[in-house]
């Protein structure tokens, strides 16, 4: 187990001022890990020839004086507050010593690695490199194989140590793929197919329900979500958003997930007319697709877009396409083999010197099946996009505290040290401390709904924002609960919460139903696009990185969700509770309310 807070990465400048026969050096291991993760087996050596994407993270020199911007920035009470960095002052915070470049170049130039075959990112922090596996292999210190994973049957080449020349230890964070094992998928826990053989209805019925803000919501919206349940819900019906505000919303998809725009359109005549013939901006990012056959309709980009975009228009919508590249094909030998869209889509954003205000994400897996280092690279990127006036939120996860699984003896929540003791496994990126992290609810009133994500990250520490709320959470629970099974000083999420079951979606040309959080983070996602878009009207900020404003101030715009739990690993998980809990976190959104409360900060 291994917590840090990312303020405290070490950055060592170490050179010898003449040239360095890096092939005489001894080579000493920069990173292992005990075995492939749960399901993972290893097969053949991989093929010398095939060809591998290396992505090299140099040290962030001033990385610390980029998350004190941040936390000033975040900050409503400083006078700093929404004072964000432009792309080039954050480049400035993030790029390497020059020393570092001078000796990563040195390195990979003794490999024949020349400037002109080098990719490198805006800040020079990430060195991207295509070399067959007999290259990578020599330079590393290591050797490649074929994993398979028994229950999808997919193969990946990865290694479980590599090696580095020991001068260049200080120099290099961490190389991938090498020891990442992680399968970053969509958080929906259940499409039902063939559930609505009708249109949902549009609150037209004469029945209605009291909502959490005390208002009338029509009674249809306890069985499915349409877009006007959540405006209902969340009071935001007399909200009308701006085309014109220069606000944006961003939603993200991977590892081929498309969004058909004819379900959109189909979709937008059903849930929102007005909507009916806008579009978004298609961004392709390391050559993501956005096929448009029926075939290819990605459940997942459907529900962001689809509730996205329809809950926010007429706000300017973009939809990023990252290819994860496909896994490892040993009968086809395909040509790279990466499975890490994180790193490839922080790469593409923090290029650009334009943001949408409001991004959602919908992926992730377990934070121990992330390695450590990719993970605090991953999550400073995350920093950066809060630095530059970016709300992120992700998905909690839909296993709750693990696996999901109440039952003690078919529970499979074990860590992945060689030890295999039982433990909660919590989610990355959900676990990061510098984005908003939104679990989900169910019914009016609302319950947290049990497949939620939530927990304590064995990764980071708790920040400062969230210890006030998350020690009273602890201080509640009976002495010894659930001890040794998390970590009761981690990073803990999620931040906030929205409804996550019933969400009436077109997908292939039928109405359908999904659960998750994948409904969770783009609804809330979207009434913080609103947020920013009445700050933008009247010539606010963005709001950027959200949390510290939600448990200083904005957690009283939220309502307090106080029953249902999440089990997992054996347990029946956390409560739900008055305050921040590990289900819910702080709540779901009350518009209005939050509404009055952006607009009266600086």
């Amino acid at each position: 187990m291994r917590l840090i807070s990312l303020f405290g990465l070490p950055f060592v400048a170490a050179l010898a001022s003449a040239a360095v026969p890096f092939k005489d050096c001894q080579h000493k291991v920069k990173e292992s890990i005990h075995g492939p993760p749960r399901g993972w087996s290893r097969h053949t050596p991989a093929p010398k020839h095939h060809m591998l994407e290396l992505k090299i993270a140099l040290p962030q020199a001033k990385f610390p004086e980029l998350e004190q911007h941040l936390w000033e920035v975040s900050d409503p009470s400083h006078p700093r507050y929404g004072a964000h960095l432009s792309k080039e002052e954050a480049d400035a915070l993030t790029a390497p010593h020059p020393e570092t470049l001078d000796i990563v170049n040195e390195w990979l130039a003794s490999y024949g690695l020349a400037e002109e075959s080098l990719i490198r990112s805006s800040a020079h922090d990430w060195v991207t490199i295509r070399v067959p596996v007999g290259l990578a292999e020599e330079m590393l210190d290591t050797t490649y194989h074929v994993y398979k994973h028994a229950n999808t049957g997919e193969s990946i080449v990865r290694t479980t140590s590599y090696s580095l020349p020991e001068i260049l230890h200080n120099h290099i964070d961490l190389i991938q793929p090498t020891t990442m094992f992680a399968r970053f998928k969509a958080f929906k826990s259940t499409l039902h197919w063939g559930n609505l053989l009708q249109p949902p209805v549009l609150s037209t019925s004469s029945g209605t329900i009291t909502g959490p803000a005390g208002n009338q919501v029509n009674a249809s919206c306890n069985s499915t979500i349409t877009v006007s349940c959540l405006k209902q819900l969340y009071n935001a019906v007399a909200y009308n958003t701006s085309a014109t505000s220069g606000n944006k919303l961003g939603l993200t998809a991977y590892l081929g997930q498309y969004a058909n725009n004819m379900d959109l359109q189909q979709f937008f005549q059903l849930e929102n007319p007005s909507a009916y013939g806008s579009n978004y901006t298609f961004v392709s990012v390391n050559g993501g697709l956005n096929n448009q056959t029926y075939a290819a309709a990605g459940i997942e980009a459907n529900l962001d877009t689809q509730f996205g975009f329809g809950l926010t228009w007429p706000t300017p919508g973009t939809f990023y396409s990252t290819a994860g590249e496909p896994p490892f094909d040993p009968d086809m030998l395909t040509p790279t083999d990466t499975n890490e869209p994180y790193s490839y889509w922080l790469d593409y954003v923090l290029s650009q010197p334009m943001l949408p205000q409001t991004i959602s994400t919908s992926y992730g897996d377990d934070e121990q099946s992330v390695p450590f280092t990719y993970a605090a690279r991953v999550c400073a990127g995350m920093a950066v996009l809060g630095a530059r006036g970016v709300s992120v939120l992700f998905s909690s996860g839909d296993s709750g505290v693990g696996d999901g699984d109440p039952n003690p003896a078919t529970q499979m929540c074990y860590s992945n040290d060689g030890l295999n003791v039982t433990k909660f496994l919590p989610d990355f990126p959900a676990s990061c401390p510098y984005v908003t992290t939104v679990g989900a609810t169910v019914n009016i009133p609302e319950t947290a709904v049990f497949f939620s994500g939530g927990g304590f990250s064995d990764y980071f520490v708790r920040p400062a924002y969230q210890e006030v709320a998350v020690s009273e959470y602890i201080a509640k629970l009976a002495p010894g609960t659930y001890e040794g099974l998390y970590t009761p000083y981690g990073r803990a999420y999620p931040d906030v919460s929205a409804q996550g079951v019933n969400f009436t979606i077109v997908y292939q040309g039928q109405t359908v139903l999904v659960d998750g959080t994948s409904c969770s983070s783009p609804t809330f996602a979207s009434f913080v696009s609103m947020l920013n878009d009445a700050r933008l009207n009247v010539g606010k900020t963005p709001l950027g990185f959200l949390n510290p404003f939600l448990y200083s101030t904005g957690y009283t715009g939220l309502n307090d969700i106080t029953a249902g739990n999440n089990p997992g690993c054996g347990t029946q998980g956390f409560n739900a509770t008055t305050g921040w809990d590990p289900v819910s976190g702080l709540g779901t959104p009350n518009f209005e309310k939050l509404e009055a409360l952006v607009l009266s900060m600086a």
